[in-house]
């Protein structure tokens, strides 16, 4: 079994740490928390051994194969820097690191120690019904471009209203819409597309200094793939993959549950897998084949694809705010 620690304990860690117990494939080892009272209890939810206030001592006495890091964005990096130190493996929520600087010092770290593996927590690409986008896509004539929407409302918006600002909300820790929902259309087109020529985003910027909502534009050699996202309303468009007559529909570029392939006349063949009991199930079960045989030749594909894709993403996360004179603290570290 692989020994699991985790970092935060919010609705993603918990779906993540349900999942792994649902692979069979995974010992939840530890938990850290900041706080004992928050700590306890969601070890104690959890059935993990043992909890953790202090994030460098589960690393030293849990005995962890790998650490689950879904504290907020600014944090991920000295986070997962201290793992991959001491040998342990990490995946890393998404989005993983705030700017090109520090996935460089991940690479330089990882190669020090060549055991150790890192993966970006993208559980939508590793979907059956991803699998069925891209496998959909070879069968078009042509690509002549996309459309992909994710916009929900996020209830920590009516702090922003109120005058307060949640972390999700701030720059200082590397929040806003493009790194917490833009990034899963962005993952989307560039496991899909792979890396644009050249990118442009045009953010609304709310009271906090962050990006509430936006339009990034990626530029293909012969097509565009527009991304609009945000947190500050809903929107209950299809996102669309263009060919010649045929087009490719999703409910959501963030969840993919619903994939369809619409002919010239209008009929639909349906694509989806069904809904999953856990939509982080799939990538929990990537992740741990690739823990238990990392030289398994097919193991070692899959692996370097996930990472090359994670690379691509955070040049483009960063472009796309370079583009916009979007900076973070964190960029001036």
């Amino acid at each position: 079994m692989i020994r699991i620690g985790t970092v935060g304990t919010n609705w993603i860690t918990q779906q993540l740490v349900e999942a792994v117990a649902l692979s069979h494939r995974y010992t939840l080892a530890g938990v850290f928390s900041r706080h004992q009272d928050t700590a306890t209890a969601f070890a104690d939810k959890n059935q993990a051994e043992k909890s953790y206030t202090d994030y460098e001592t589960m690393l030293d006495q849990a005995n962890l194969d790998v650490v689950y890091i879904a504290s907020p964005n600014s944090l991920h990096f000295k986070q997962a820097m201290a793992a991959i130190d001491r040998d342990i493996s990490v995946i890393v929520e998404k989005p993983a690191f705030s700017n090109r600087r520090e996935m460089a010092a991940i690479m330089a770290e990882l190669k020090q120690h060549p055991a150790v593996k890192y993966f970006e927590a993208a559980r939508h690409v590793h979907t059956p019904n991803f699998k069925a986008i891209a496998k959909a896509l070879t069968g078009l004539p042509t690509v002549q471009g996309a459309a992909l929407t994710y916009m929900k409302y996020s209830s920590r918006y009516d702090k922003v209203l109120d005058g307060e600002q949640p972390n999700v909300f701030t720059k200082e820790f590397s929040g806003g819409a493009l790194q917490d929902l833009g990034v899963y259309p962005l993952y989307l087109a560039i496991a899909l597309f792979g890396q644009p020529e050249n990118v442009a985003f045009f953010p609304t910027i709310i009271a906090t200094g962050a990006d509430g909502k936006g339009l990034a534009v990626l530029r293909y050699g012969d097509f565009d793939v527009t991304v609009n996202f945000g947190k500050t309303s809903n929107s209950y468009s299809l996102s669309e993959i263009y060919g010649l007559k045929e087009t490719i529909t999703i409910d959501s570029a963030g969840e993919l549950t619903h994939v369809q392939e619409r002919a010239a006349d209008g009929t639909a063949t349906d694509l989806s897998s069904p809904e999953l009991a856990n939509p982080m199930l799939p990538e929990a079960e990537d992740f741990a084949r690739i823990l238990e045989d990392p030289d398994n030749a097919q193991n070692a594909a899959d692996y370097q694809r996930w990472l090359q894709w994670s690379l691509t993403v955070n040049q483009v996360l960063f472009d796309l705010r370079v583009s916009a004179n979007l900076k973070f603290p964190a960029d001036q570290h």
